[in-house]
């Protein structure tokens, strides 16, 4: 398990647990690396069971810590990154835009996650690799829709030259705080989520991505 050296920093007053699923390969851990530290490796090896790492943001004055655990897509650990979606107030579940077999397997990774995580978990939908096109076997549009029969927040991005990355973590903070905000004020009844992308709402600043602070425990994964 690998973290950053902002872990171990007290200076925000919620924290946020999201979880990163899909299938190996398609870029969950450069999609974090590149959210919390702005770095991209090419040479990354598979995640072997979780890793997790953070970024500190203002959400209306508010300091949020997101705290995203990077789950192994692999199937024989699945029944060990089960645990981990305990807790987790938000999920992308991300698919690689020029592999069909990662966008099938959405389906079953939001099975599992529905059946392991709180049922008012905030949920992304992440095409990644879009600076993959000219390669692109998954339509824009029918991820989008599949995004909006299923109640799904959903964007495409790149790990690789930072499209949109900031954005999918953005929008998802976003829509929990929100959606936690909503049920306090609802003295906790407040269930009815619409994970749908708001156009106003809460403003969002966020710290620096630590560039300059390895790993605690550098594990070279992906």
């Amino acid at each position: 398990m690998s973290t950053n050296t902002d872990d171990y920093s007290y200076d925000y007053e919620y924290l946020y647990k999201i979880v990163l699923i899909g299938d190996s390969g398609v870029g969950k851990s450069n999609l974090l690396s590149r959210f919390t530290r702005d770095q991209f490796n090419l040479e990354l090896r598979s995640t072997i069971g979780v890793e997790f790492a953070t970024r500190t943001l203002d959400i209306d004055g508010k300091r949020i810590k997101a705290q995203i655990w990077d789950t192994a897509g692999q199937e024989r650990y699945r029944a060990i990154t089960s645990a981990y979606y305990r807790g987790a107030v938000g999920a992308l579940i991300v698919y690689d835009i020029a592999k069909t077999e990662s966008y099938e397997s959405v389906s079953r990774w939001l099975k599992e996650l529905k059946e392991y995580a709180d049922a008012n978990i905030v949920i992304e939908l992440v095409g990644n690799k879009s600076d993959l096109d000219h390669l692109r076997a998954v339509p824009t549009d029918e991820a989008r829709n599949f995004a909006n029969e299923n109640n799904l927040l959903f964007t495409e991005a790149s790990a690789l030259n930072s499209d949109n990355v900031d954005l999918s973590f953005l929008q998802l903070l976003k829509n929990i705080y929100e959606m936690i905000s909503k049920h306090q004020l609802d003295g906790g009844d407040g269930s009815n989520n619409n994970n749908k992308p708001s156009t106003g709402g809460p403003t969002i600043s966020l710290t620096p991505k630590p560039k300059d602070k390895p790993s605690k425990n550098n594990s070279n994964c992906c």
